[in-house]
């Protein structure tokens, strides 16, 4: 496709759950926008705003200082919203019909797996002259379960928010000898999990793509549970406890419900640890939220510059992804405008994801492996 002229206009569009660092990347989207001569508008509440023609100019929003002031913070200052009539022929074309109404001549789509299924399924929507629309995706989900990107928008501050809180819960559990089970979100993949439970020094990690049975799990937590209450030491003379907590971290994906794992441990250990409490903690949504880090407002900003300038330059039906040379055995070439971010086809990148939450991807196998290798290290 030729580049697009002066006063086109393109809009940004951030849908399904929020991650932090999404108003970062819609801040440098618009102003990357705006210095190579486009319009840069924004559709409110997704694809259900783009199929209700809720596409509006920042201003509208608040403009450049909104923009600002939000880039800072969590959320989406456009709004974000599923839409069961967008996955319809008839919403489709719903939102084909509004597109060339306001006249666009890009979409950049900022989100997760089904987000970016949204943006393949606008392939062949045409502008009001009969061209054809670009959309370009940005990878934005704190679960980080799309292939093509080293790390989405939004996951290292999912990390950091979880290690936050596991430290501090570890604080309490070490004062009380308690066995805490933190949930964390990652119905899809248990990368939060297992990155989370590396850096919170965690004494287990439970993961969907494990394929664990319920009493497998329990078995698992219990060898957590006896390295971490079994040991004894001698100080001055006495014998005593070697550890005072432990702290197991759990997917959500994992289908075994944390209430009934809790008693499950509990059975367990009633009769060997009776000064044992074990405690359940589902941080939930707490790790949507929250300001986005260093890492995060840099990472939506150098993928945001390439996607905007990928839609100037004509490309279009591609993924904007960091650092991601491989994926699925193929090796991927870095983008013109940043060595570190590569883009790579909408098709590749579902077709990849879909193997990743299968578990039949190699990354996959290679996380499965590489926690089972680390179990034995993180118990002693």
């Amino acid at each position: 496709m030729e580049p697009l002229k002066r006063g086109d206009r393109i809009a940004l569009l951030t849908s399904g759950g929020d991650a932090p660092g999404m108003n970062t990347a819609l801040r440098a989207a618009h102003k990357v926008g705006a210095a190579l001569g486009l319009e840069v508008l924004g559709v409110e509440e997704g694809y259900k705003g783009l199929i209700e023609g809720r596409i509006r100019p920042f201003t509208e929003f608040g403009g450049s200082r909104a923009l600002d002031d939000a880039s800072r913070r969590g959320g989406t200052l456009i709004g974000t919203a599923r839409s069961k009539l967008f996955i319809t022929p008839e919403g489709q074309a719903k939102a084909k019909e509004e597109i060339a109404k306001c006249r666009l001549r890009g979409l950049l789509v900022l989100g997760g797996n089904g987000s970016l299924t949204g943006a393949r399924a606008l392939d062949g929507a045409l502008c009001h002259d009969g061209s054809p629309l670009r959309v370009v995706g940005l990878p934005a989900s704190i679960d980080n379960d799309l292939a093509g990107t080293a790390l989405a928008i939004g996951v290292d501050t999912a990390m950091n928010t979880i290690m936050e809180a596991c430290d501090r819960i570890s604080d309490t559990a070490l004062a009380h000898q308690r066995v805490f089970i933190v949930e964390v979100m990652g119905r899809d993949c248990g990368y939060l999990a297992m990155t989370a439970g590396i850096a919170a020094g965690a004494d287990a990690v439970l993961f969907r793509e494990g394929g664990k049975t319920d009493e497998e799990i329990v078995e698992q937590v219990m060898r957590a549970v006896e390295a971490a209450f079994a040991q004894r030491k001698i100080v001055n003379g006495k014998e005593g406890m070697g550890r005072r907590h432990c702290l197991i971290i759990k997917s959500e994906g994992v289908r075994y419900d944390s209430h009934k794992l809790k008693e499950a441990v509990d059975a367990r250990t009633a009769g060997r640890f009776p000064d044992v409490d074990t405690r359940v903690t589902v941080l939930g949504h707490v790790v949507r939220g929250g300001s986005p880090t260093a890492f995060d407002r840099l990472l939506a900003s150098r993928l945001a510059n390439v996607a905007v300038r990928a839609l100037h330059a004509g490309h279009s039906q591609v993924m904007a992804g960091w650092a991601a040379p491989w994926a699925g055995g193929a090796s991927i070439a870095p983008s013109p405008f940043d060595p570190h971010v590569t883009l790579r086809p909408l098709d590749e990148v579902l077709a990849e994801t879909a193997k990743m939450h299968s578990g039949a991807s190699d990354l996959v196998r290679w996380r499965v492996r590489a926690l089972s290798e680390a179990e034995p290290v993180m118990v002693l």
